[in-house]
């Protein structure tokens, strides 16, 4: 089922309006996405999905709700929140302040698709996913993709990204956004490099089949890193055939970098080439299973485990 609607830009009359019956004095207190986590780890997804109605519904322990600053003014008070350190807002409502858009939603089976359509700009988020996609772009939202209420909720900063919005924070934590030009938003044939994405997605895949998108993505950072390394080569070609001393990766070796990289392994490494990190400071992974008492274990420095991979500086 689709449901679409015409997002009329609001006239300074009905704003002033709609400001003088809104509450909009109690902001809360914003807090950072630092944190680098898969989303259902720390709070409870059943409780904020596909609530529909307001009646029995409950944010997590620890959550908060407040609003956001779009052009100058304060709106949506009470109706963006603050979800293990992430914070959401209406995707719908969100874009109505920052201009004229189409907006639609695809119900298939338990998963709602929002879309928000303008001049040369389509911006997808599908309900539970960790991503949305820009004109074929795409961009890591560190926590799901949600309905709460009914509406479709985003992280605040990918989607202001993907706006081509200019955002920030407040003194008191709370997020400062002003509108750009979506029309300059550039598609995913003007942004990636094709041979860029080509390779990288292939030793994502070759590497990380099976792992969670957060640990595909942290493959991509340590080819990414290695790049801007002074003592790798300085393209993701070059580093994944370095052989300067040794071939630095076993699919190279074995030869499965040359099977073709899973869907998400192409997403992950797009999302690598937005600028996305997990770390900026990782050069090499490993699976401690299978490397026990390897060069990297004895003489890197250690910085986290995702999925089957230890990753070290």
């Amino acid at each position: 089922m689709t449901k679409t609607k015409r997002i009329v830009k609001i006239t300074a009359f009905v704003s002033a309006v709609i400001m003088s019956v809104s509450v909009l004095l109690t902001i809360g207190v914003g807090a950072t996405q630092a944190e680098i986590r898969e989303s259902g780890d720390t709070y409870d997804e059943n409780a904020i999905a596909r609530s529909g109605e307001s009646a029995g519904y409950s944010l997590p322990a620890g959550s908060a709700k407040t609003g956001v600053s779009v052009n100058g003014r304060w709106v949506l008070d009470g109706s963006v929140f603050i979800i293990g350190r992430v914070t959401y807002v209406p995707m719908e409502r969100f874009a109505d302040w920052l201009g004229v858009f189409t907006y639609s939603t695809n119900e298939s089976g338990n998963v709602t698709t929002g879309r928000i359509s303008g001049e040369n700009l389509e911006i997808t988020a599908v309900e539970n996913n960790l991503y949305i996609s820009a004109n074929g772009r795409y961009f890591y939202t560190v926590s799901r993709v949600m309905e709460i209420y009914g509406e479709m909720y985003v992280p605040i900063e990918p989607l202001t990204k993907a706006l081509n919005c200019h955002i920030s924070k407040s003194s008191q934590g709370t997020y400062i956004v002003r509108s750009g030009d979506t029309r300059l938003v550039k598609t995913a044939s003007q942004f990636y490099r094709d041979d860029e994405v080509y390779w990288l997605a292939k030793i994502i895949s070759a590497e990380s089949r099976g792992e969670i998108l957060q640990g595909k993505i942290a493959v991509g950072n340590v080819v990414l890193n290695r790049v801007r390394s002074t003592q790798f080569p300085n393209t993701i070609y070059g580093v994944i055939f370095d052989r300067k001393n040794g071939t630095q990766f076993t699919p190279v070796a074995n030869g499965t970098i040359y099977q073709a990289p899973t869907e998400e392994s192409i997403i992950a490494a797009k999302i690598c080439l937005e600028g996305y990190s997990v770390s900026g400071s990782i050069l090499y992974f490993l699976n401690p299973k299978l490397a026990s008492g390897s060069w990297v274990m004895n003489n890197r420095k250690y910085v986290f485990t995702i999925g089957n991979h230890a990753f070290y500086n």
